[in-house]
């Protein structure tokens, strides 16, 4: 999904409001005044605050779901895929910070349509992430776990980014990939 000029500034614009306030509390006459436009001026872009709630959230989600697809696909080792997906976690924290505050706080305010589809490209997701840890441990490259806490600190961990990294000035972005797929795949052992 494409989106340009106007309306892409609209939603980077409404994206920090609500990683500030939260999408219950930020109004349109907010992202108005944060633009420096009259809140009738948006509407020439957009017809809803839930229309800028779907496009952050939805274009985000399928951003995640065209990355694991290309993984899963791969003939990588299930070593391999995992250390590619914290690859795409960064990538697209670095990138998009504010719309993942959305993504992981905003996303039970989606109208039915575009919840329903939210959440079954988050469940397929996970279970792609699962399959491919279960297929290591099966495969004695990744220790005998248990599954679902394995799945659980490592999408925990690199879904919250957003919240830690924007205030690391220091850390560049490839010792933090690096040093992430270290912590994360071998522990701090």
């Amino acid at each position: 999904m494409v989106i340009e000029g106007r309306k892409l500034e609209i939603i980077e614009a409404a994206a920090i409001l609500f990683k500030e306030k939260g999408f219950s509390a930020v109004t349109m006459r907010d992202l108005a005044t944060a633009m420096g436009i009259k809140a009738a001026s948006l509407y020439n872009h957009i017809t809803s605050k839930q229309e800028i709630l779907s496009l952050i959230i939805i274009r985000l989600a399928e951003t995640f779901t065209e990355g694991m697809n290309t993984i899963v696909n791969s003939d990588l080792s299930p070593i391999e895929k995992i250390e590619k997906i914290i690859r795409l976690h960064i990538e697209i924290t670095l990138t998009n910070a504010d719309g993942l505050a959305s993504l992981n706080n905003d996303w039970m305010h989606l109208e039915e349509k575009n919840l329903e589809y939210f959440k079954n490209m988050r469940v397929a997701y996970e279970e792609n992430f699962r399959s491919i840890i279960v297929d290591g441990v099966q495969e004695g490259t990744i220790q005998p776990y248990d599954i679902e806490i394995m799945v659980f600190s490592t999408l925990s961990t690199l879904r919250t980014l957003y919240l830690w990294y924007p205030n690391q000035k220091d850390i560049n972005p490839e010792i933090l990939k690096n040093n992430m797929i270290a912590v994360l795949l071998k522990g701090i052992l």
